[in-house]
């Protein structure tokens, strides 16, 4: 009655407000999804992907496999801040986990590939990875007669970089982290979470780290700057690396300067190291630092515990992740 008794731009005004506030709250309430199954890839080439994924003869000196910066027995991605690839060289950007990578909308903290095919090439080709490349990849395994038998029962053209990188990627994609325990929160099981982890999640509500951090992956479906709010790279007190300058690489666009894709959460609490450039080395740490630079607020040290037991609840099971490491 209040509402038809107003005039009717006010009448306008109200019924927007209303629906800007039911929108919001149903994108808070909706904007983190459990983490679907694995999708159903072709066992042969999951198994033949797993293979390869081990192989150190992916790399020219036959030392380094996809599995030496992945360690799917902690969190899918390296322990160390930066891998080491052939020759000893280290790396220059912090290795993202592969669990969950086929949830991300690009590969790369640059999004630079646009699938999990296309990112193989990344790391065979770079000269501080792999330092390979395709000829030799495929003339090494087709020295390996069991190696040539399995391919050419699943591709009619046998060993290509095509079907490597597509055996790779069925592979990858069944990295998958389900079953987390606040996905059985979402779906109705009030006790998966405790009241700790369920405050945490009010709070990364409340303080807008959900705005970045969505989906199924809690991340990986969008680009953000680092240091949306206060310049992250003035403050590093060191020189700017290539490796900063993100998606700026891919694009040359000023715009993408320090532009990365937003990391997912679901192996946060498994990481020892955070960022593209490992500069925080605990998950307390890294959430101080996003509300700093991404958020322009500064967090009590109870907010900050309490976010953290929330994301410790977004991690699910799988049986290459062992829990007991952890």
């Amino acid at each position: 009655m209040i509402l038809q008794a107003m005039p009717l731009h006010l009448r306008q005004l109200a019924t927007l407000c209303v629906s800007l506030v039911f929108s919001t709250v149903l994108f808070a309430n909706n904007a983190i999804l459990p983490v679907p199954e694995a999708p159903n890839e072709h066992t042969g080439k999951v198994q033949l992907g797993d293979q390869l994924f081990h192989d150190v003869r992916l790399s020219a000196d036959n030392t380094i496999s996809c599995a030496s910066c992945h360690d799917l027995a902690h969190n899918g991605a390296d322990r160390r801040p930066f891998s080491v690839g052939v020759g000893g060289k280290l790396g220059h950007i912090r290795s993202p986990s592969v669990y969950n990578s086929q949830l991300n909308h690009v590969q790369f903290w640059d999004g630079r590939a646009r699938d999990l095919e296309e990112q193989v090439d990344g790391p065979v080709h770079d000269p501080v990875e792999m330092a390979s490349n395709w000829d030799e990849v495929v003339a090494k395994l087709m020295l390996d007669s069991d190696m040539q038998q399995q391919f050419n029962a699943l591709f009619p053209d046998g060993i290509t970089p095509t079907n490597i990188r597509s055996a790779l990627a069925s592979f990858q994609r069944t990295l998958v982290l389900t079953d987390a325990p606040f996905d059985r929160w979402l779906q109705g099981d009030e006790t998966a979470i405790t009241a700790q982890q369920q405050r945490g999640y009010q709070k990364f509500r409340d303080y807008g780290c959900i705005s970045c951090h969505q989906g199924a992956n809690v991340g990986g479906n969008m680009f953000a700057r680092m240091g949306s709010l206060e310049n992250y790279f003035a403050l590093k007190g060191e020189a700017i690396s290539q490796a900063d300058l993100g998606r700026f690489n891919v694009t040359g666009q000023d715009q993408h300067r320090y532009v990365f894709k937003v990391p997912g959460l679901r192996t946060a609490s498994l990481n020892s190291f955070f960022f593209h450039d490992a500069s925080a080395d605990t998950l307390e740490d890294a959430i101080a630092t996003m509300a700093r630079f991404q958020l322009g607020r500064e967090m009590t040290q109870e907010d900050i515990t309490e976010i953290a037991a929330f994301i410790q609840s977004l991690t699910g099971e799988h049986p290459r992740l062992d829990r007991v490491k952890h």
